[in-house]
């Protein structure tokens, strides 16, 4: 009898050890799947391929915006300083003593174009000229003739030097908008698939979010550039253009002077 209750303790013994042992087969696994390490393929070209349609829309978008403008801030330095090289040889050579009629028939030759300070002084005196050879014209007529004609040379070359300058000012204030649209419809696209999952983990949420934040940085990438480059080369034309009307009022003066002598 003895023998008998002691194999019957031991039999009902063996559900509670089962038991026990599951427990710590479990709380094994839920610490090996809590320490595990995320698949690592999330990277930039996997979530931008995967993203969806209008996410990738809103990418392409910001990337012709910020290509175009780098193009554009490439061609517009290179406008600006040979707009400020050739003002320096100019001013160089008129302030070097060369007659006026010579500098004009320079800047008349065929096959030569000309830009710049050597263009307003090319119109200057040509309609100083032409008003001259007019009868019955005093000097004050013909001076208001050379600085309407000078004016009107001066905006005609700051209109190109300013030409695409709205574009990249576009870019800069509208792009983190875009990139912030496409934001807002990953994070809507990545709460909406979760509505089909019992439960969510970091997994589950990293791709939608990552895809997302991609559109914010790349509306950045492209509006930084394009804010800096619109704020040098708006304050160079400005710059430029103070230079030219310099020189018109100086031209203006040297004109007054010589219809006086006359």
């Amino acid at each position: 009898m003895p023998v008998l209750l002691q194999s019957a303790a031991q039999v009902q013994a063996l559900p509670e050890e089962a038991a026990a042992g599951a427990t710590e087969l479990a709380n094994t696994g839920a610490a090996a799947a809590a320490t595990a390490p995320l698949p690592n393929d999330l990277s930039i070209l996997e979530l931008v391929l995967h993203a969806s349609i209008p996410v990738q829309l809103v990418m392409l978008l910001l990337l012709f915006a910020s290509i175009s403008s780098w193009v554009i801030i490439f061609r517009k330095k290179r406008l600006l300083d040979r707009a400020e090289k050739e003002a320096d040889r100019f001013e160089e050579r008129f302030w070097s003593g060369a007659e006026i009629s010579k500098l004009y028939a320079s800047a008349t030759e065929r096959n030569r174009e000309i830009e710049g300070l050597e263009a307003i002084f090319e119109a200057g005196y040509r309609e100083y000229s032409r008003q001259r050879q007019r009868r019955g014209i005093d000097s004050r007529t013909q001076l208001e003739g050379a600085q309407r004609g000078m004016r009107v040379a001066g905006a005609r070359e700051i209109d190109g030097l300013e030409r695409n300058l709205e574009y990249l000012a576009n870019v800069g204030s509208i792009a983190p908008y875009v990139g912030l649209l496409g934001t807002v419809w990953g994070i809507m696209i990545s709460f909406h698939g979760l509505a089909s999952v019992k439960e969510a983990t970091i997994a589950t949420v990293a791709p939608g979010i990552s895809e997302a934040l991609i559109a914010t940085a790349m509306g950045l990438f492209a509006a930084i550039p394009a804010v800096w480059a619109y704020n040098r080369f708006a304050t160079k034309v400005e710059r430029v253009a103070t230079r030219f009307e310099a020189f018109s009022d100086e031209f203006s003066s040297i004109l007054e002077r010589q219809s006086g002598a006359d």
